[in-house]
């Protein structure tokens, strides 16, 4: 749009100055025909002049024999000077004319290049202030940002880590919506919340389903089965906040539920998911993932001295069989 405008400008300009240049040439031609009118006239009377010195001095060669003669030359000669003055007065009149149309035409456009650059500086000004509204803006959008990662890290500093039901060390924990949030805004797993009522039907969340079972409001409790695939695991008398931990047959993490309130009949959290869903060598037992991510605490306490056997889906701890 800035380069239409200035293009519009420029033309304007040269075209004033081509009308101008074309009627300065045309005011010159004028002259020049007037001045070479003058010189014709001027010829024509020293002929004519000429021509009267000739009968003159031939006439006064004969004044004796014709005085009266002499008279009408005389006045032919005076009629002659009269229509050189006039001519010479009115090539003065036409060269002032032209002179005052040239300098007519130059203030008038003196004057409309003026107005034209107090246009255009009106419009850089606008310009101008409209650059300056945009560079407020990314100030002000500088500061929100800064100020919202500020608040990122104070509500991600109050966040905590925390062991799952499967001795996995989780991520960290959000017990409202604005950590919840805040782990979003981190990108390091994906979420799904939730809201489950106890009607004894799945109920789809993300890439699994849950079925509640059980409530218990006074201790913060509740029972539930999760679907991933053709797999059920139940989750028994789990607590709010506590991450509760399953794998699904392509992760090699593992998903983790965290319910922030139990009611009644229903309760309300989130899925937690992994981004990085590498699918997992048949047969191959997520221990090693497992000893991995388990916090220093946990890397402390004794060894289980119970056998352990791997499913698809969940850990199964079995009794020790006495020995006989």
């Amino acid at each position: 749009m800035q380069e239409k405008s200035d293009l519009l400008r420029i033309a304007l300009n040269v075209g004033v100055l081509l009308f101008f240049l074309i009627a300065i040439g045309s005011l010159y031609w004028q002259v020049e025909r007037m001045q070479t009118d003058i010189v014709d006239l001027r010829q024509s009377i020293i002929t004519e002049v000429k021509k009267i010195a000739e009968t003159a001095t031939q006439a006064a060669s004969n004044s004796r024999r014709a005085p009266a003669a002499a008279e009408p030359n005389r006045k032919i000669l005076d009629s002659l000077k009269e229509e050189l003055s006039a001519a010479k007065r009115q090539a003065t009149a036409a060269a002032l004319a032209a002179k005052t149309e040239a300098v007519k035409h130059a203030d008038q456009l003196a004057e409309q290049i003026g107005q034209e650059r107090q246009s255009q500086h009106k419009e850089v000004v606008g310009e101008l202030a409209k650059i300056g509204d945009v560079s407020n803006d990314i100030v002000n959008i500088k500061s929100e940002v800064a100020s919202t990662r500020q608040e990122l890290q104070e509500t991600v500093s109050e966040l905590k880590r925390v062991t799952g039901d499967l001795g996995v060390q989780s991520g960290y924990i959000a017990t409202n919506a604005k950590e919840l949030q805040a782990l979003r805004m981190l990108n390091e797993r994906n979420y799904f919340e939730f809201h489950i009522e106890r009607t004894g039907k799945p109920q789809k969340v993300g890439d699994v389903s849950m079925i509640l079972r059980k409530t218990d409001p006074k201790r913060n409790k509740y029972t539930l089965d999760v679907l991933a695939g053709d797999k059920k695991t139940e989750k028994k008398e789990k607590s709010i906040n506590e991450p509760v931990q399953f794998y699904i047959s392509k992760a090699r993490h593992p998903f983790e539920i965290v319910v922030n309130e139990v009611q009644k009949d229903y309760i309300i959290g989130y899925l937690s998911v992994p981004k990085e869903q590498t699918t997992r060598v048949p047969g191959q037992s997520p221990l090693p993932q497992l000893r991995t991510e388990v916090s220093p605490v946990a890397t402390a306490t004794p060894p289980l001295k119970k056998p352990i056997e791997e499913t698809p889906n969940v850990i199964v701890v079995k009794p020790a069989v006495p020995k006989k």
